[in-house]
């Protein structure tokens, strides 16, 4: 049976179906639920009708979360309530994805150790005060495709449309600016292992820099710079990457190192369903982060709001201390990782008429507290699922935030899958904070340091 939608979420998406594609801000009586009934960030405050979802009361309170470099568990202590298995899936299906049901059905040894429910989401005051100022200055343009009007929080913290909530997930808070050491792990069908890159991914986010304004703004909220250091004969390629606000007028700018050619290049379209060469072509461009990019490929439908078993303070995947460890043959640790009850937006997106994709359908489930797109799944041409996508949440209150971790797919028809930010190895996890001029995410900057 499907989930029974909220009050709230059921006209949500009566009145998604209504718009189009351009969609204006919300009035300030709207708006002033962020104070009341809502999160700064747009999340239900009150807790659900059992308690087995708490009310949002600020966010995390335990202390560091760090031991040197590395994210400890906050929650190392506590004990699941209960684990889903496939012999009990039945009792829990309701609460899962169709690609999380079908894992268990794939694999039998598949498990989830369902953990107490903490909403450990926060961010500075700033952000909330700037979220409140998008709530009713905000607004899509371009067919939805591009956002004017928002800088420096959430824009559009109560959304009405599919792309509005796709652009919380874009433009969610994870700080100013971090630095992640991370490996990418391919598993093939036959089970074999395959680290495809070790490398390090510097991101910033002009959007929520503390000092700036929608005035001053350049209208490029997010910049990435990666670095390969293995294996041996990807080392030293890099890719940069800056986004605009408008990714289908303007486009994705990036560029990769070549170390055969010592020279940069600029990329054609290193965006939608254009294999990463960074993951050797088993994930797209607009797969890295479960989704990333421009919206144009689809018709996008909010389908309202329901709870769900989804990854979250998910700090317990780093306890290993090996990648190895941390994955078991046909998807990661069950024992590594924490499921928690929690509401999630579902988005739909559909091929648009005249357009292609790969992945004509697919869906996405956005936690209400971060707008992080914790779950996805995708069918192929022919109607059947085909991947299901997973993103673990890290609990950081050194930024302070609910910030993304490890994340990646399932092949549910050919049984590989890849597991990218994988960082168990790593001395130093995530380091925040520092920031790099944004003259090193140019092409120049790429071309001075190459390496080989």
């Amino acid at each position: 049976m499907k989930p029974t939608l909220s009050v709230l979420a059921a006209a949500l998406a009566i009145a998604a179906s209504c718009v189009p594609g351009a969609m204006a801000a919300v009035s300030a009586d709207e708006a002033a639920q962020l104070k009341t009934r809502l999160t700064p960030l747009g999340g239900e405050r009150a807790g659900n009708k059992d308690g087995s979802i708490p009310e949002w009361e600020g966010g995390f309170k335990g202390g560091n979360a760090r031991q040197g470099g590395r994210r400890t568990d906050p929650f190392a202590n506590e004990k699941p309530l209960y684990v889903v298995t496939a012999q009990n899936l039945a009792q829990y299906a309701t609460r899962l994805s169709e690609g999380q049901q079908a894992m268990f059905k794939k694999y039998p040894g598949y498990r989830m150790e369902v953990y107490p429910t903490h909403r450990t989401a926060q961010a500075p005051q700033w952000v909330y005060d700037n979220t409140l100022a998008n709530a009713t200055r905000a607004k899509t343009v371009n067919n939805g495709f591009a956002v004017e009007g928002a800088y420096g929080g959430v824009p559009f913290p109560i959304p009405k449309t599919g792309q509005e909530a796709m652009w919380n997930h874009n433009l969610r808070w994870q700080g100013e600016a971090y630095r992640s050491r991370i490996n990418t792990w391919i598993t093939t069908a036959d089970g074999k292992k395959v680290q495809v890159s070790d490398s390090v991914v510097d991101i910033q986010m002009p959007y929520y820099y503390k000092e700036g304004s929608l005035d001053s703004y350049k209208k490029e909220p997010y910049l990435l710079r990666l670095v390969t250091n293995g294996p041996a004969q990807k080392a030293g390629e890099a890719l940069l990457i800056r986004d605009p606000m408008d990714p289908v007028a303007i486009g994705r700018q990036s560029w990769q190192y070549l170390t055969g050619q010592r020279r940069v290049r600029k990329l054609p379209n290193a965006a939608y369903d254009t294999p990463s060469f960074v993951t050797s072509g088993v994930s797209n461009f607009d797969e890295i982060y479960v989704f990333s990019g421009a919206m144009d490929r689809y018709d996008w439908k909010l389908v309202g709001k329901r709870e769900m078993l989804i990854p979250y303070n998910a700090n317990k995947i780093f306890a290993p201390a090996k990648d190895s460890d941390a994955m078991a043959e046909r998807h990661l640790n069950p024992e590594h990782v924490r499921w928690e009850l929690h509401r999630v937006w579902e988005v739909e997106a559909t091929l648009a008429a005249g357009k292609r994709h790969v992945i004509p359908k697919r869906r996405f489930y956005l936690d209400e507290d971060t707008w992080l797109a914790v779950l996805a799944d995708g069918w192929d041409a022919k109607g059947q699922l085909w991947k299901t996508f997973w993103y673990l949440p890290i609990v950081a209150p050194d930024v302070p935030a609910v910030m993304a971790g490890p994340f990646g797919h399932y092949n549910l028809q050919s049984g590989d899958w890849i597991a990218n930010n994988m960082m168990n190895e790593k001395p130093e996890q995530i380091s925040v904070g520092k920031r790099q001029p944004e003259s090193y995410f140019t092409p120049d900057a790429l071309a001075g340091e190459g390496v080989r």
